[in-house]
């Protein structure tokens, strides 16, 4: 199930990032620490990919995307490309912001919400707070993204790298195993990964002993220098319409995806000052 919900998003990213532009423009698809593989990639990016054409009145096959789990690859991929578009995390669009001229476009709406909190979850009862945990085990896919996790999750308080023992993993069910087993002593987790922990019927109960504050979805971004404000405008308007549209809908049910939204770049000026403060 948690598997299945890490391709659903990571597909529908990717299926977002490959529409339209005259001269088959590059659209860098960044989705750090996931699981999802080139193939996985391109078969839910073609699920899509006629959709959201037809919908923003584009020609079909006008876009190409370029995917990665990596934030190494991520960078280098969009210093290499300068592509107009990109879909990243939070954390890469905090760091890349002002190199590249990021400015965000649109966000999605997952379960009636535009915002996501991460966890922290032990064995129930083993520890009491993220005090205890120095010098501990922590697991957890969100860890591809380390001073993501330092500066927005734990808002500063602690620097992952230097108060736990980093066990970095691209499946969020593995790691629960391993917590499960005893072989770590927590996970971090995300909203969409937290949804899921009532399907892995675990041994050992879990309990949350952190939840960061509200902390908003990333979607898509552009590069403000090499785009206009009626592109974006267009780009945003094609992916709002999409889960509007009778077989978009479909598309946008199955992915859990209520809908996109154009996003102000005001929503995200509480994390970009907690990264400039954690410099």
């Amino acid at each position: 199930m948690m598997r299945k919900t890490y391709l659903i998003i990571a597909g529908l990213l990717i299926s977002l990032a490959v529409r339209a532009a005259p001269n088959s423009e590059i659209i860098v698809v960044c989705y750090p620490g996931g699981s999802v593989n080139a193939k996985d990639a391109s078969e839910a990016m073609n699920s899509m990919l006629r959709v959201v054409e037809r919908v923003g009145q584009w020609q079909a096959n006008s876009f190409n995307s370029l995917f990665t789990t990596k934030s190494d690859e991520c960078r280098k991929q969009i210093a290499a490309k300068k592509p107009k578009f990109a879909i990243t995390s939070l954390g890469l669009y905090l760091e890349l912001r002002n190199q590249h001229n990021l400015v965000p476009v649109v966000q999605p709406k997952i379960k009636g919400r535009a915002s996501e909190r991460y966890r922290v979850m032990v064995r129930k009862g083993k520890y009491k707070s993220l005090d205890e945990l120095k010098g501990r085990t922590l697991g957890g896919t969100a860890l591809e993204e380390p001073l993501f996790i330092g500066r927005i999750v734990f808002a500063g308080k602690y620097d992952p790298a230097g108060f736990f023992v980093l066990k970095p993993s691209n499946q969020a069910i593995r790691a629960l195993r391993s917590l499960d087993k005893g072989e770590l002593d927590a996970v971090i987790l995300n909203e969409q990964q937290f949804a899921g922990l009532g399907s892995l019927h675990l041994a050992t109960p879990l309990e949350a002993i952190f939840t960061s504050e509200e902390i908003p979805l990333m979607g898509v971004v552009a590069d403000s220098a090499t785009t206009t404000a009626e592109e974006r405008a267009r780009f945003g308007k094609a992916l709002e319409g999409m889960c509007s549209d009778s077989e978009g809908k479909k598309l946008c049910d199955v992915f859990g995806i209520e809908s996109f939204a154009s996003v102000d770049e005001a929503v995200f000026e509480p994390m970009v000052k907690l990264w400039a403060e954690g410099k």
